[in-house]
């Protein structure tokens, strides 16, 4: 949604039109990347590694500037992740203070709700910053690809977007056979998460 609110500020309607501005997630589910995809690591695995959702519907020629545009609209997926972490920061601190101020007794509903409340939203934060952290990763067709091949010369950039959807298996190579970049990637994710925690922490205090 975020992608598409970005495209459509700078001109291009494309994701409105086609009922892609909405936080319901059903018309943003790509039945290969959203099931199958996750389905399969679930019963191969026991854990989803990657999935998607369908891609943003652009379309560059309403754009005034595509580099600079495409750049914007690009990064605005991550960078919503990490606005909602933050909201999750002070979502988690919002229900820690209910239960000071309310202090319902332990395993009551009550305790049980505000208790999970607050597991889930300070899970929220490493979530949100662990997708922003993964899809700023350079490799197409994540986020991060699109802000390399903006940079690029045009004849590289051609070149590079055309890897597609085949840097999925590149990106299962890097974590998967690549040593240290699984221990690379997590503390980057830290990196990152640090001053949400800190907020969360010094309210706890």
């Amino acid at each position: 949604m975020a992608h598409g609110w970005v495209a459509l500020k700078l001109g291009d309607s494309t994701a409105r039109d086609l009922g892609r501005l909405t936080l319901n997630p059903i018309p943003h589910i790509d039945f290969f990347g959203s099931i199958l995809v996750p389905l399969f690591s679930v019963l191969a695995t026991g854990r989803v590694f990657i999935a998607w959702a369908k891609p943003v519907p652009i379309d560059p020629r309403n754009f005034s500037n595509f580099k600079r545009d495409d750049t914007f609209v690009t990064v605005a997926g991550p960078l919503s992740n990490l606005i909602v972490a933050f909201l999750c920061a002070m979502l988690a601190v919002l229900f820690y203070y209910i239960v000071i101020m309310t202090n319902p007794s332990q395993n009551s509903i009550g305790f049980e709700f505000l208790n999970f409340m607050f597991k889930m939203f300070y899970s929220g934060i490493l979530l949100n910053v662990s997708l922003a952290v993964f899809n700023m990763l350079p490799i197409p067709p994540l986020d991060g690809s699109h802000v390399v091949a903006n940079i690029l010369p045009d004849e590289a950039a051609f070149r590079f977007r055309r890897i597609g959807f085949m840097g999925i298996f590149l990106i299962l190579i890097l974590f998967n056979y690549i040593p240290g970049f699984t221990q690379f990637f997590i503390t980057i994710i830290t990196a990152v998460s640090k001053p949400y925690f800190s907020i969360v922490n010094h309210f706890m205090k």
